[in-house]
């Protein structure tokens, strides 16, 4: 096996675990965290909120150790911090133990993507970089699709599986020091932030707006679906695999964008997330609907992570940790003002309002447009 094959091996298991475990596998648990520890919808949405402010956190951190000390010790910081943050979960007594250890879990994604775009620029062929990069991307969709059966052969136990989560990513720890490498993009004199130019001003739009609205699913698709539908753990724990199995196709982001360009794709994902989020929260809502939502979700979710991260690294391509943070950077910051948003509108005007006002949110994000040095179709 090639170094660069088993680096996307690896790097797609890291982002699976520290995205789909450590960062949504809270989505799908929160119905019975929420009855253990009596949250609310407000005070979920916080906590929620709370796992994206950490990723905020990290990412800039991340992208700025890893031009100094190397992918390879970032990368394993992240497996580490998943474990920590992931264990605390499982052990949390009340909802301020909770909210601290769910922010400490989502920290791990923002240290886990910069470097591996800055192994993929080190250790793969440059035409092959922008596959590479969506492949691993890619990785959250088996993440959270694995998360969905663990909901279901432990009957909602989710104490247990965050413990097998945390397991899962102590192993990735030994796999991961391994095989990335310890690849640097920059010298250690470049600033931690790079200038806000044309390129990354639109892209800084797109993510935020996309981000946000995202959470209507990521952060209360279980309760949307508890809400409309009376489903427990089983009806869950399908929505989840949907959403996690269908994520797959955001593999294929830099096929897309390779023949079509970034604002075809962007502005086609854009429209089924916001299908998506109406097939889940609408007053329409039923079993089908939900679980064709949560597959056509998973799907435009992934793909338009994979167009952001494609639109930074090319924006910034001397520094593809930095400019991958850029764009996942505002993702989560708007996660982060997202889901309490959800949560106050949700409490206050229930689920159908909520969702189509965030449906609406998310088309807002293709009025950003990429300027000609983005990839366009051959």
């Amino acid at each position: 096996m090639s170094p660069a094959l088993r680096l996307g091996i690896v790097g797609f298991s890291l982002i699976g675990v520290c995205y789909g475990f450590a960062r949504f596998a809270f989505g799908l648990f929160l119905p019975e965290i929420d009855a253990d520890l009596a949250l609310g919808p407000a005070l979920s949405g916080v906590i929620s909120g709370g796992s994206f402010l950490g990723y905020c956190l990290a990412i800039v951190g991340s992208a700025y150790l890893t031009e100094r000390i190397g992918a390879r010790a970032v990368a394993v910081s992240a497996a580490l911090v998943a474990a920590v943050g992931m264990a605390g979960i499982a052990m949390a007594p009340n909802a301020f133990w909770l909210a601290g250890a769910v922010m400490l879990a989502g920290s791990s994604t923002g240290l886990a993507s910069p470097p591996m775009a800055a192994a993929v620029a080190a250790a793969v062929r440059r035409d092959r970089q922008d596959k590479t990069n969506s492949t691993i991307n890619a990785g959250t969709s088996v993440g959270v699709a694995l998360s969905g059966p663990v909901a279901l052969a432990i009957g909602g136990q989710w104490r247990l599986a965050f413990a097998a989560f945390t397991a899962a990513a102590l192993v990735l720890t030994i796999a991961t020091a391994r095989c990335v490498p310890s690849a640097t993009s920059r010298s250690a004199t470049a600033s931690v932030l790079p200038p806000i130019n044309d390129d990354v001003a639109r892209l800084i739009m797109a993510a935020f707006i996309m981000g946000a609205a995202s959470t209507a699913i990521w952060s209360f698709g279980g309760q949307l679906a508890t809400l409309r539908l009376g489903w427990g753990t089983t009806g869950i724990g399908v929505l989840w695999i949907a959403i996690g199995a269908a994520g797959i196709a955001g593999a294929g982001a830099g096929s897309l964008v390779g023949r079509f360009g970034i604002d075809r794709v962007h502005w086609g994902f854009l429209g089924a997330m916001a299908v998506s989020i109406l097939a889940v929260g609408s007053g329409l809502a039923t079993p089908g609907t939900t679980i064709a939502g949560g597959a056509l979700f998973g799907a435009a979710y992934v793909m338009l992570t994979g167009v952001y991260l494609i639109w930074g690294v090319t924006a910034l391509s001397d520094r593809p940790a930095t400019g991958l943070m850029v764009g996942f950077l505002t993702i989560a910051i708007g996660q982060t003002a997202g889901a309490p948003l959800f949560g106050l509108l949700l409490d206050a005007l229930g689920p159908n309002v909520a969702a189509m006002i965030f449906a609406s949110i998310a088309m807002t994000a293709g009025l950003a447009r990429v300027n000609r040095r983005a990839p366009q179709p051959q």
